[in-house]
């Protein structure tokens, strides 16, 4: 803790010099190189990013332990934690724009892209061709080249339905375990915790098996035309934010467990409750966008 002239201590904690960030960037080298090399037929790509995820996760545990130590030794003040605040806004304010420019996309193709293909100046071309959403129906084709295999349209029913209840439901778990904390009931807290963690992880399992039946019983990947891509697209980037945030709760739950946080002083629990919020948040509108209209 820096100290000023006077000797009172200052508002702002100074953390000694770290190496963490230098050996995360040393294992995002090995994934990004070993990725690059496995997408290009190399076999030993694979085992490259498998040790520098492994390598990653090691460092990222260090990091994230020596940042709970600070903050149990009492050296984050009002003004850390209000910073912290700032800071879990704007990275939430950037994940929604990040959403938003592909909820953007998606409404740009239903509404302009396919559209404009179907129209007169493209009849002599692809006489075939329908302007439809999604981008196959009976006596139409989704692909004027003939290079896109038929495929089903995933519906709401009733896997998407089912992970929309679990993911609500994990919602409301979390704002019980948030009160609980507020009132002091650790062991309520901790206990409503693991469930909303096992709600996220039942989300996740059922997203699996929902892209394993989309490829194997409906045909339906991400090279099936501009509905696949924009599909898996959608899914695939908020089931990541769904793991995410899952392992945001689990570190949590944990740390709950080892006597962190108190009543008043809880923002690592609030700044994870206020991602998975939107979280929550996200998968509504794109169960709406995606697999109703």
């Amino acid at each position: 803790m820096s100290s000023s002239a006077t000797g009172t201590p200052s508002p702002y904690y100074v953390p000694q010099p770290s190496r963490h960030p230098a050996f995360a960037s040393f294992g995002l080298l090995f994934i990004i190189f070993g990725a690059a090399n496995w997408i290009n037929d190399a076999d030993w790509g694979k085992y490259l990013v498998l040790f520098g995820m492994l390598w990653l996760f090691w460092v990222l545990f260090q990091w994230f332990r020596d940042a709970a130590r600070e903050s149990e030794s009492g050296q984050y003040s009002r003004k850390i934690d209000l910073s912290f605040r700032w800071s879990m806004s704007w990275f939430i304010f950037s994940e929604v724009m990040f959403f938003g420019a592909f909820f953007t996309a998606l409404w740009w193709m239903r509404a302009h892209s396919v559209p404009a293909l179907g129209g007169i100046d493209n009849a002599i071309l692809w006489p075939d061709f329908k302007a439809v959403w999604p981008s196959i129906a009976p006596g139409t084709t989704a692909s004027p080249a003939g290079i896109i295999e038929p495929f089903q349209v995933m519906t709401p029913f009733w896997l998407p339905t089912i992970n929309t209840a679990l993911l609500l439901t994990s919602g409301v778990t979390l704002t019980i375990a948030h009160h609980a904390l507020r009132a002091g009931h650790r062991g309520t807290t901790v206990l409503w915790m693991w469930v909303t963690v096992l709600l996220g992880l039942a989300f996740a399992l059922v997203q699996g098996y929902e892209y394993y039946h989309a490829y194997t019983g409906m045909n339906l990947k991400l090279s099936s035309g501009a509905y696949g891509s924009t599909f898996f697209m959608l899914t695939g980037f908020h089931g990541f934010h769904v793991i995410i945030g899952m392992l945001m709760l689990l570190f949590i739950t944990l740390r709950l467990m080892n006597g962190h946080f108190t009543a008043d002083r809880h923002f690592g629990f609030e700044g994870a409750a206020w991602y998975w919020h939107f979280v929550d948040v996200v998968w509504l509108f794109l169960y709406t966008l995606v697999y109703w209209l």
